[in-house]
């Protein structure tokens, strides 16, 4: 995998490689959008500092180098807009999940199912996968209607599958496989 990945969604959308100069502005956006993400998101307790986003950065670049994991920035007309990645490469079963979560005023612009489209390219098409999968809260529908429509099967749902603070969540399973992705299609 390349250490300076930059991936183009749109002419002003690109997904790029977590770096460590990304951390005041990225922090500023989680800390902007705390109670926003905190409905759907388990880790804000844990980024509480710009020391805990430089942490997670230099994390996620080493598990990049190691083949683990793809943490990318949403580049939005030049701006963090979110963060998205795989998580949990399986290269043994050339299988991955993708998540995801963006800024709140960031909403309803197409921003993360154009992202997880040029995502899903890649892993598909330069990475080799075979399986994607995402994986949803069965409340969450602005988070569900991004594999719905992308076309990804809904599989299933797994009972409490996380622990959001003080109660767990269900998720709901979406996936995917490379011989019914259609690169680069609008259709998916």
């Amino acid at each position: 995998m390349d250490d300076k990945l930059i991936l183009r969604a749109e002419s002003y959308l690109e997904l790029e490689l977590l770096r460590e100069d990304h951390a005041a502005e990225l922090f500023r956006l989680i800390d902007s959008n705390r109670e926003y993400l905190k409905k759907w998101l388990p880790w804000l307790d844990n980024n509480r500092y710009l020391q805990n986003t430089i942490d997670f950065i230099i994390f996620s670049r080493k598990q990049f180098k190691e083949s683990v994991s793809l943490t990318l920035a949403i580049m939005y007309r030049g701006k963090i807009a979110g963060v998205i990645g795989f998580h949990k490469v399986d290269w043994l079963n050339h299988s991955t999940s993708i998540g995801y979560w963006l800024g709140e005023s960031y909403q309803g612009k197409g921003i993360v199912t154009k992202s997880c489209r040029a995502l899903m390219d890649y892993g598909f098409g330069s990475l080799g996968f075979n399986r994607i999968e995402i994986r949803c809260a069965p409340g969450n529908g602005r988070s569900r209607a991004v594999p719905e429509r992308l076309g990804l099967a809904e599989e299933g749902t797994l009972r409490e599958a996380e622990w959001l603070y003080d109660h767990y969540v269900d998720h709901v399973v979406y996936s995917m496989l490379r011989k019914e992705w259609n690169p680069g299609s609008e259709d998916n």
